[in-house]
Formats: structure tokens, sequence, C-alpha cells
């Protein structure tokens, strides 16, 4: 099961609806379903909020550090909890997919994402879960710092959360441990839009393919 959900983002107003907090954006959504309240804990230099739920405790964490250092903050939640690398789900913004796409991974390499490169060298393992949230690319690499620190427009940030809304219909597999569920659901894409339906003939009567 799930133990310590993190979600990514930097600290601050000047961030707070940039495309690199949808990990934030996340959590606050989690925690409003959950029924708990983030709040600051120094020893874990971040927003802390313990939901005590049937299955057993679990954590919500939003790391105050700034993006680059992330593991400063996930690392010593996880390790005074024994909390294990599979036990921990980071949810963070995705270049390499588009605004209203969502898919949940476990490892892999970090892809060169600051955040999960720290949180990698903090928890000295990958084997974690992500929720990537996609943000889409600008096209260029040396757009992509400035890219993400800009705030999407409208429709890409109600496609973001409506893959919010999306991974929080996974919550209780997630917290049961079914993790193939939790995927399913997550990668559950929109209902395909019947097809057309043809208008009648001039006539009134019902139209009809010509061979």
């Amino acid at each position: 099961m799930i133990r310590l959900f993190v979600g990514l983002g930097n600290p601050g107003p000047e961030y707070e609806d940039t495309r690199h907090n949808a990990g934030f954006w996340y959590i606050d959504a989690l925690a409003r379903r959950l029924g708990v309240h983030l709040q600051p804990d120094r020893a874990y230099h971040g927003l802390v909020a313990r939901a005590n739920l049937p299955q057993g405790p679990v954590w919500l964490l939003q790391p105050q550090t700034f993006m680059n250092l992330s593991g400063k903050s996930v690392a010593p939640l996880a390790r005074f909890f024994k909390i294990n690398p599979d036990e921990v789900l980071v949810a963070h913004d995705e270049l390499d997919m588009l605004p209203g796409q969502v898919k949940l991974k476990k490892g892999g390499g970090h892809a060169g994402h600051n955040g999960l490169r720290d949180i990698h060298a903090q928890l000295g393992s990958g084997d974690y879960h992500r929720l990537r949230l996609g943000i889409g690319h600008p096209g260029v690499k040396h757009e992509v710092a400035a890219y993400v620190l800009r705030k999407p427009p409208q429709p890409e940030r109600e496609a973001i959360y409506k893959c919010i809304d999306q991974a929080l219909d996974a919550t209780e597999a997630l917290l049961s441990g079914d993790m193939a569920k939790a995927t399913a659901t997550i990668h559950a894409g929109p209902q395909r839009p019947k097809p057309p339906r043809k208008p009648p003939a001039a006539d009134g009567s019902p139209s009809t393919s010509q061979t």
C-alpha cells in the first residue's frame, strides 16, 4: 500500500499556479478528499498531513525546500516512519506528456527532473511510484526552465485538473495496495465519442449510402 503521498512543486505564492507545481495541486486535492489539513513541519522541511485510516496511518507531504532539494524533505519522513520506497508515491509534472494525460509507473530514472533526481539521491533508490501529470513541452530544450515556471493557459490547467480528478478515483486502490487496479483506473482514457448519425435525406427518408 502507499503510505506516503508526495507532491512536488516550489513554495511561495509566485509559483503557486505554475506548471511545475502540478504535484502540489494533486496533494491539495487528496488532502481535501481525505479530510486532512497540511501543516508546516520543520523536521521534514515541508507541509505535512497525517490521515488515520483503517489501513493505518498515511502521510501527505509537500516539500518546501524548492524542487531541486525535494529529497531533503522526503527521505527524513520516510526513514523516521520506516516507509519503504515502494510505499511512496511521488506526484510530479511531466514534460513528455500532454496536458490531459496522466500515468502511474514504478521505478525508472529521473529523466532530468530535478525533484526526482534529488529524491533518488536521498532515498538511495528509485524504486518508488510516480504519478506523472502531463504539462506538455515547449518544443526546444533551452526553453524548458522558463516554461515549467509559467502559468498554463486555462484550457491546459483544466486538463491537468481533470487528470488529478482521475487519479483521485484510484485513491482506495492505492491505499489498499492494489496497484493493478490503481493503474487501470488512472490509465483509463475518456470514452470514445459515438460517430455522428447521418442526417436524413432531403425527402425525409433515412439516408442510404451509394454503392
